[in-house]
Formats: C-alpha cells, sequence, structure tokens
C-alpha cells in the first residue's frame, strides 16, 4: 500500500487533532499540527502586545513574521510538541486566552501564505496527515484522502468544557459554546481561505461515535485510498 497524504478538515473541537495523530502512528505517517502553527503565532502576538481584546496591530504582525520560527519535536515518550523560536509552548497554545485570539490571526493572508508555504513545503512527499480548517481546499488540494469533520455544537462545547477542567482551566460551558460559536462564523466567513469542504472530502460526523469507531473508518479510508 503507497503512502498518501491525508487532509482533515472540520470544525473546532471536533477532535480533528486526536484522530490525525491516531491515524499517523497507526500507518507510521508524519502528524503535522497545522492549528499549532496559528495558535503559536497567536502566541507569539500576545506576547509581543500586538493583540488583545481591544486591538489587533495587523500589521505589527506583519513585520515580525520573519522573527517567528515554528517546529515540531518529538520528546523521548514520542509525543510531538510545538515549538516557537526554539520554545516549547504545546501547553501555552491550548489556553482559552490563545483560543479568543486564533480566528483573527489566521484571517490574515500574509500569516495564512507563510503557515501555508511551510505546510506545503512539510506535505509533499506523501505518508503525511495534515488537520485544520483549509487543507483539502488549499494547502494540500492534490491529497489523496480530504476528509471533512464536523459534530453537533452542543456536543464540541462539552468536549472542549471537559478538556478545559481536566486541565485545571476555570471556565463556563456557555463561554466555551459561545467562543466555539463566534470561531466558527469567523473560520466560515473569513475572506482567506475560510473553512469550507473540499467537493471531493468525505464527512464524518463524529457526534455519535466513539473514538475508536471513528479511527476505524478513517483506517479503513485510508487504506482504500491507498490501493488506488
Amino acid at each position: 500500500m503507497k503512502k498518501i497524504s491525508v487532509a482533515i478538515d472540520g470544525h473546532s473541537s471536533c477532535g480533528k487533532s486526536t484522530l490525525a495523530k491516531q491515524i499517523a502512528k497507526h500507518f507510521n505517517y508524519i502528524y503535522l499540527d497545522t492549528g499549532a502553527m496559528y495558535r503559536a503565532v497567536t502566541l507569539f502576538a500576545i506576547n509581543q502586545n500586538i493583540i488583545n481584546k481591544d486591538d489587533f496591530d495587523k500589521d505589527a504582525l506583519i513585520e515580525k513574521l520573519p522573527e517567528i520560527n515554528i517546529e515540531f519535536k518529538a520528546d523521548e515518550n514520542g509525543k510531538v510538541n510545538t515549538y516557537l523560536n526554539n520554545q516549547n509552548v504545546e501547553e501555552a497554545i491550548r489556553t482559552m486566552r490563545v483560543s479568543s485570539f486564533v480566528s483573527p490571526i489566521a484571517t490574515v493572508k500574509e500569516v495564512r501564505e507563510k503557515m501555508v508555504e511551510l505546510q506545503q513545503k512539510m506535505g509533499s512527499k506523501g505518508g503525511v496527515v495534515m488537520d485544520g480548517r483549509d487543507i483539502g481546499t488549499v494547502v494540500l488540494p492534490k491529497a489523496e484522502l480530504k476528509v471533512f469533520m464536523t459534530a453537533k455544537d452542543e456536543i464540541r462545547a462539552q468536549r472542549r468544557f471537559d478538556e478545559l477542567k481536566e486541565k485545571g482551566i476555570d471556565d463556563t460551558f456557555e463561554n466555551v459554546l459561545q467562543n466555539l460559536k463566534e470561531r466558527d462564523y469567523i473560520d466560515s466567513t473569513r475572506e482567506e481561505s475560510p473553512l469550507l469542504k473540499a467537493e471531493d472530502a468525505l464527512v464524518l460526523d463524529n457526534s455519535e461515535l466513539s473514538r475508536d469507531e471513528q479511527l476505524e473508518i478513517l483506517k479503513s479510508w485510508v487504506e482504500e485510498r491507498g490501493k488506488l
């Protein structure tokens, strides 16, 4: 079976990253966390006082893009972590503070161009699993397998709420649900690479699926495309 490129798109808190990591591990593929890349840029912008709840200086961010270096490195246990300018930021980029500003950052054309350039370079050789918002439509339009993940709003919000609670992050379900809906709207209506289902993408609605069930479905799709 040949190694293919797998592009996974979909709404936030659908478990895209978890599933992508599982499928990459199963087939010994390389997992590239594109969402983490945008989160890393967002963390950089926050730390540089480029963005806050009252202001977003896009020009300042564009000017500082050359200063941003993003890498993925595996630790001794095989877990892949995100590094921003040689610093492990895996936990820092998963906070609600970063989540609140990711979508505005991702609408900046120059940011997306830089991220897409990096992603295409990483994913050009096959044997790659990539998840995000525009992988199948923009980053890897020729991917052999494109998947669009979705789930009901309340179910996605509950998953995100439980995840934050496990990490000791205090927030309300209502805030998490509102943040999710706002991100969906921004992601779907932005001018630059909006969240869209590629015409040839297979839809995976995991509202009522367990992690094992959705993994088995995706494994079968990868095996099927790898034999073509």
